[in-house]
């Protein structure tokens, strides 16, 4: 049985936390890192339900992708819901953990995700990092040419976009170039223009960037929890791949925090 500090310890060998942009707080958030672990739920967000579904599940420990605490707690007192996790979480001996941008900008982290779900090819990173140049921010690559409604609506159904958001007035009629970015993408917008892509496919995309840059490229804005939810799929690759015996869930209180009417 894998202890808490084991499976961390794969997540980051495949996240380095280094990798972490300066505003985020990835890593061990609650509990013991040398308790074993009976087994682990994987999520977005830790909600109140979640956890619950954790106690459940007979889940010890809750891998998730955005992390439950950003900033410093001055109280745990139960007055909100993330303080009310926090203690709820340590009464019932659960670890919860997160691997955020720095599970973005690894190599096959979350953009690579998206790409290989949209079938580009050639992919190589939109924003690498300085000191190595195949980590990153947002990837970039090919696809076999498509008219751009067709695009639209792949991009639609891949991932389960109820209402979809895209650049009315953009000019391109066929996609060959698409670059991507988990969460919230639109400052890559401009550097996608530079290399060359027809389109972006991002969330959180604000009105001033469609007027901005709609004519010049298709800026489909599918919404941070779609673009992210494939984060689960590659945490269980990766506690399977390190542990075969692991018990790894996907959790079923998982849903979307914003609803479309």
């Amino acid at each position: 049985m894998a202890k808490v500090k084991e499976i961390t310890a794969a997540i980051e060998a495949f996240a380095p936390r280094r990798l972490q942009e300066d505003y985020d707080n990835a890593g061990l958030q609650v509990g013991n890192p040398d308790m074993e672990v009976s087994a682990v739920l994987l999520c977005l967000d830790v909600t109140e339900d979640i956890l619950q579904e954790a106690i459940d599940r007979s889940c010890n420990m809750i891998v998730s992708h955005h992390p439950l605490i950003f900033k410093g707690l001055k109280s745990v007192v139960g007055i909100n819901a993330v303080e009310r996790i926090v203690i709820k979480a340590i009464r019932s001996n659960i670890a919860i953990y997160a691997a955020h941008t720095n599970l973005d900008a690894a190599v096959d982290g979350v953009s690579h995700e998206i790409a290989h779900i949209l079938d580009l090819y050639d992919i190589n990173v939109l924003d690498p990092h300085k000191e190595n140049p195949e980590v990153g921010i947002g990837v970039i690559g090919n696809l076999s040419p498509t008219p751009r409604l067709e695009f639209l609506r792949r991009v639609k159904d891949k991932f389960n976009v109820k209402a979809l958001r895209y650049s009315a007035h953009s000019s391109g009629l066929v996609i060959k170039r698409v670059a991507v970015c988990g969460g919230s993408g639109a400052f890559l917008i401009r550097k996608a223009i530079l290399e060359g892509a027809d389109a972006i496919v991002t969330g959180d995309v604000k009105y001033h960037d469609f007027t901005t840059y709609g004519d010049d490229i298709l800026i489909a804005d599918i919404g941070h929890y779609e673009s992210e939810l494939c984060s689960e799929k590659i945490f269980s690759k990766i506690i399977r791949d390190a542990f075969p015996e692991a018990v790894v869930y996907f959790s079923r209180k998982e849903s979307n925090p914003i609803a479309v009417l």
